[in-house]
């Protein structure tokens, strides 16, 4: 698999890497991998096609997290926990306790979410998501349903593509968004991977979901998945993206495999990435 990659020095090379997921190419593909440098925004490695959108699922929480740290509504890593209710999404069983932004980042919690934006309202909800001018910005949910404050991310009415999730963590990395920048801060804190592979500190979400077909009803059996963030090293910064589609569904989430294939074929020892220094 050929992927382009511009070097710091700005010279254009093509390299060759193995995904470091276990794929039958027949089952799971890649959609887009996409990685630019955060000061320049130059391009140092584009693969698929990374213009086409999909619904952002999880990833979602990076701006919802932005949007209640800058609006009060998060306080910190630890506050507000708030408990479960009867009622709430439970696709998960460890979504049935008290939850922190801590743990609904860690875990995914969609529920938490749910009550982050309903404490926003729709009127700053939409507010922040025209401000981040967040891929299509189509609140409006599912036909029908006047959903659009809770599910518009979940496989629903909201789009964006890869290329611009990056232009999206490009400008919330560069302080270019209209929000504090404790909430950046604190973003990045309950986002924070650790240390991967050849000595990068990775900030991320992952997301999974159904596409829709041409009837626009979801797509059983074959999800999407994404892994978006940004690395740092050597006071460099990259922003990343990766959607993988499958055609047929795995024993691991998408999101999961999207997010290790990511980090190995990027910022692991052998990866397009680790020789390149600021």
């Amino acid at each position: 698999m050929k992927i382009r990659s511009v070097c710091a020095a700005a010279a254009l090379v093509v390299l060759v890497f193995q995904p470091a997921q276990a794929e039958t190419p027949s089952e799971t593909y890649v959609v887009c991998t996409l990685a630019a440098d955060a000061d320049s925004g130059a391009v140092l490695v584009e693969q698929g096609d990374c213009a086409a959108r999909m619904s952002p699922a999880s990833t979602f929480k990076i701006a919802i997290a932005l949007m209640g740290h800058d609006a009060g509504v998060l306080e910190t890593a630890d506050r507000p926990e708030l408990p479960f209710q009867p009622g709430y999404v439970d696709w998960r069983p460890e979504w049935k306790q008290p939850t922190t932004p801590a743990r609904w980042m860690k875990l995914s919690v969609v529920w938490y979410s749910q009550q982050v934006t309903r404490m926003l309202g729709m009127e700053r909800y939409s507010a922040y998501v025209e401000a981040f001018d967040y891929g299509n910005r189509d609140l409006s949910g599912d036909p029908g349903k006047n959903n659009g404050l809770t599910n518009a991310w979940l496989s629903s009415s909201l789009e964006i593509s890869p290329r611009e999730q990056v232009a999206f963590l490009r400008r919330m990395i560069g302080g270019q968004l209209p929000v504090s920048e404790a909430a950046v801060a604190l973003t990045a804190e309950i986002t924070d991977y650790g240390m991967k592979g050849d000595g990068w500190r990775v900030h991320g979400k992952t997301g999974a979901g159904l596409p829709k077909g041409a009837d626009g009803k979801p797509l059983r059996g074959q999800p999407f998945g994404w892994f978006v963030g940004w690395a740092e090293r050597d006071g460099r910064q990259v922003v990343f993206a990766r959607l993988i589609r499958d055609r047929k569904r795995q024993p691991e989430p998408p999101g999961f495999r999207a997010r290790d294939g990511v980090i190995a074929d990027l910022f692991g020892p052998s990866g397009a990435l680790a020789g390149e220094r600021k």
